[in-house]
């Protein structure tokens, strides 16, 4: 039995994306989301999207997110604006399935962060509370995992480029 894959990589080398139409406005609808979040910059499931870098020194902490912060927010909102803008699209350069990447891992970590997801946690009974956004963290999980596939599957196996001849 074969997996449904909704990215491939094409055997001419086009990033092939069939996923269904109600993910991809699921997948909007979460970035719209996410980019609100990111805007405000004071929801606590945020936090893993800006990992702590001292955690017992306030002041180097302070001066370190003074340093990093502004930049990694606008690399994510460009990543969202990216996604955003491919998502409707059937095939992706690789450029476009980068930012997929940041995307859905940026919105997978918050929704994880929220729903206080853990190592080893199982797909919630069908009438948990949350039990929809715990499938969809998980929906985000298997076509992330997709994604870095497709890109790794990109990566020389020796480090290096072929040599055109």
């Amino acid at each position: 039995m074969r997996i449904e894959r909704w990215i491939e990589r094409s055997r001419n080398g086009d990033v092939v994306v069939t996923i269904d139409d109600g993910i991809r406005e699921a997948l909007r609808t979460l970035l719209d989301e996410l980019r609100e979040l990111l805007m405000t910059g004071d929801h606590p499931g945020l936090r893993r999207l800006y990992p702590t870098a001292y955690p017992k020194h306030g002041e180097l902490e302070e001066e370190y997110r003074s340093l990093v912060h502004d930049t990694l927010l606008a690399q994510r909102l460009d990543s969202i604006e990216s996604m955003e803008n491919s998502l409707s699209a059937t095939t992706l350069t690789d450029v476009q399935l980068e930012a997929w990447m940041h995307g859905v891992n940026s919105v997978r970590l918050v929704l994880g962060t929220i729903l206080d997801v853990g190592e080893g946690d199982e797909l919630p009974d069908a009438d948990a509370p949350d039990a929809q956004q715990r499938v969809l963290y998980y929906i985000l999980g298997y076509l992330l995992e997709q994604i870095v596939d497709v890109l790794f599957s990109t990566v020389p196996v020796d480090g290096t480029e072929d040599e055109m001849l």
